[in-house]
């Protein structure tokens, strides 16, 4: 993460459009954060620019530390690696989609 810390802080320093007001914070939060780090790398107009139909109109990126726990409810991935939500689109019997009747067409 050395590296990835070193070019956001070249690129901070390379900015001409960060006045020093903006540069210290932008540098203390690159310092203190390899995903702050990273997200000043990533520029996400850049990724999407080129894509015909897109237009980005706002980007911003947060992150938090958390713990990873394999037997956790909300990292357990069904067979087609999509999370379940219950929210009646997985067909399992009981669910919202399956409460939908065909009243209208009778």
């Amino acid at each position: 993460m050395a590296a990835v810390t070193g070019a956001a802080l070249a690129r901070i320093a390379d900015d001409d459009d960060l006045s020093a007001e903006e540069r210290t914070p932008a540098q203390g939060a690159v310092a203190a954060d390899a995903a702050e780090a990273l997200a000043y790398l990533v520029d996400p107009f850049g990724l999407v620019g080129d894509v015909p139909g897109v237009e980005l109109q706002q980007a911003s990126w947060s992150s938090e530390r958390i713990d990873y726990d394999p037997d956790a409810p909300e990292w357990d991935l069904d067979e087609e690696g999509e999370e379940f939500y219950g929210d009646g689109f997985d067909g399992v019997p009981g669910d919202e989609a399956d409460a939908v009747s065909d009243e209208g067409g009778k």
